[in-house]
């Protein structure tokens, strides 16, 4: 390779890392951005300037505002569930407790979390299968180590318990100002850990009386047909 050769080499290689690194820049600016302001709210000036970049550049990265989201929403996606991610330092099934146990560093990637479950992309409903396959993996363990309870509908059981888990995380303001506290604060938390455990361990009702009723409700005759159960 001859001298010229080198410089050029140099030269593209440094072009090409300050390109990806204004890539991750942007991002990085777009997911605090749309977390914080929603989807519609925030603009491409807006992360232009927090990115400390031309909106031009963010057009020639992206092209426009859905391929930023669409990116956004699979770096944060892959940050919680994709083992190749070591941004949070925990296992994979251990990083949405991690986060919320550090909200300092990772609140951030806690409320664009929020933000898409609740308007709904691929991404999101890949992360919430994530969670649901993931719920349902421990409470299959537990159960094999006899520490539940029957269910009726074991898969029904897992999607209300994902919920329970998820609620916070997607209601996050309205709790807070509920409770007058952040409930992913670790003050917060600490707060959740017995009601949650209570409820589902104990339940609320001291009687059966409402699942009985709810029972014989829901269960037809042993005499009546096909077409009177429907």
């Amino acid at each position: 390779m001859t001298q010229t050769e080198r410089l050029f080499s140099l030269l593209y290689m440094r072009s090409a890392s300050d390109d990806l690194t204004a890539r991750a820049r942007i991002r990085d600016a777009a997911i605090a951005a749309f977390a914080r302001d929603g989807f519609d709210g925030a603009s491409m000036r807006g992360i232009a300037k927090e990115a400390g970049v031309s909106a031009a550049l963010i057009v020639h990265h992206f092209g426009d505002k859905n391929a930023l989201r669409t990116e956004c929403d699979d770096h944060v996606v892959g940050v919680f569930i994709d083992e190749e991610h070591d941004l949070i330092q925990a296992p994979t099934g251990d990083r949405i407790r991690a986060a919320l146990h550090d909200l300092d560093r990772y609140g951030t990637y806690v409320d664009y979390l929020s933000r898409m479950l609740v308007d709904g992309s691929p991404a999101a409903d890949r992360l919430f299968d994530s969670f649901l396959a993931s719920t349902r993996s421990v409470l299959a363990e537990q159960r094999d180590a006899g520490m539940l309870e029957a269910m009726s509908d074991p898969e029904m059981t897992t999607l209300l318990v994902t919920l329970i888990g998820l609620g916070p995380v997607v209601m996050r303001s309205q709790i807070a100002r509920a409770l007058g506290t952040d409930q992913l604060s670790p003050a917060g938390l600490i707060r959740m850990t017995l009601p949650t455990l209570e409820l589902l361990t104990h339940g609320i009702y001291s009687t059966t009386a409402l699942l009985d009723s709810a029972r014989d409700a829901l269960t037809p005759p042993a005499n009546a047909s096909e077409g009177d159960a429907s």
